[in-house]
């Protein structure tokens, strides 16, 4: 999603009650959230805990898997993970509370997903350091190496910037990641143009994120995209009740002709019939195309979104009452 300045006033809101966990039924192997909190609040770094940004709250994910969910992408900020530059050591700690929130995840079972919302830039200038780029996923990976329910979802959303110079530190992160010692995990790669799905082929971001290499074979590609009419993800509105299904198409063919896999990494759209209908037919497609695409993920949840028009917050999210019940099928 698009954000200039992501800072959200905190909004109180009552602990989720656990629910149990049922079986999964869909075709899909991902399905879940995006967690908000820890890259709120990103022109204050490093940041004051619970006053700039926070961790996802652990009652709301229970909530989540107890509904069929099991993938909870982390946002983070890789200036707050690794402080003044890329090559450096962790801030004890900001990392004390990824390892905190991603141990509660992985202990149930679910895969937890680091994510540096970060847009491919370190302090909001482009990554064009690809060898420090490639440190800072060393230093992350080491740490989570034994753990094969981490995914590591290499950068949120590069926009422009040059597509060599995107899919070269996606390489980089995939070998960086590999020669730490975590050789079990998938790897999330994005790419330009905020990672859309509807531009992966018409962008060219495509040509150079297809040629990525991994010698543990678990790259997935993963795509974003909301259904308004820039795909922004800013209004409730949604184009129409067929543009779910309609954007995804063109990636679609892209993934079979070149023996891809992805991920709809960041989807939303508005509690409302048209919208509802549009989400339907889309992860009804992908579900007929369960070939190429592995799963989804809503964004957003996490515990400071208060009315936020597509918030997964339970108990009372905009999208958790007003969406989700129409979803569950594709859980």
């Amino acid at each position: 999603m698009k954000f200039v300045e992501i800072f959200i006033a905190a909004a109180t809101l009552a602990s989720a009650v656990a629910a149990p966990s049922r079986k999964r039924a869909s075709k899909f192997q991902f399905v879940g959230v995006n967690e908000s909190g820890a890259e709120f609040g990103n022109t204050a770094l490093p940041g004051r805990l619970n006053k700039d940004y926070t961790w996802p709250d652990q009652n709301a994910i229970t909530t989540m898997i107890g509904k069929g969910m099991n993938s909870f992408r982390i946002p983070i900020m890789m200036e707050r993970f690794i402080p003044n530059q890329m090559t450096g050591t962790v801030n004890a700690t900001y990392a004390q509370g990824l390892d905190n929130i991603v141990k509660f995840i992985t202990d149930k079972g679910a895969y937890a997903i680091i994510d540096p919302h970060n847009f491919g830039r370190y302090y909001s200038n482009i990554i064009t350091d690809v060898s420090g780029f490639g440190s800072w996923w060393s230093t992350m990976a080491k740490r989570y190496a034994s753990n094969a329910k981490v995914i590591f979802d290499t950068n949120n959303e590069f926009h422009d910037e040059d597509n060599t110079l995107v899919a070269n530190l996606n390489q980089k992160a995939i070998d960086a990641i590999r020669a730490a010692g975590a050789t079990s995990q998938y790897i999330f790669v994005e790419g330009n143009s905020w990672t859309g799905a509807w531009h992966w082929t018409s962008s060219g971001t495509a040509d150079g994120m297809g040629k990525l290499t991994d010698p543990s074979n678990k790259i997935i590609y993963e795509m974003h995209q909301y259904l308004d009419s820039d795909g922004s993800g800013t209004s409730a509105t949604c184009v129409s009740s067929t543009i779910g299904k309609e954007r995804l198409q063109a990636a679609t063919a892209w993934l079979k002709a070149n023996g891809k896999k992805a991920i709809l990494g960041e989807t939303a759209g508005g509690s409302n019939a048209q919208c509802i209908a549009a989400l339907q037919g889309m992860l009804g497609y992908m579900a007929d195309n369960s070939d190429v695409w592995t799963g989804w993920l809503w964004w957003g949840a996490g515990p400071w979104w208060g009315t936020y028009i597509y918030g997964m917050e339970p108990p009372s999210g905009t999208a958790y009452t007003g969406v989700l019940p129409s979803l569950t099928q594709y859980i």
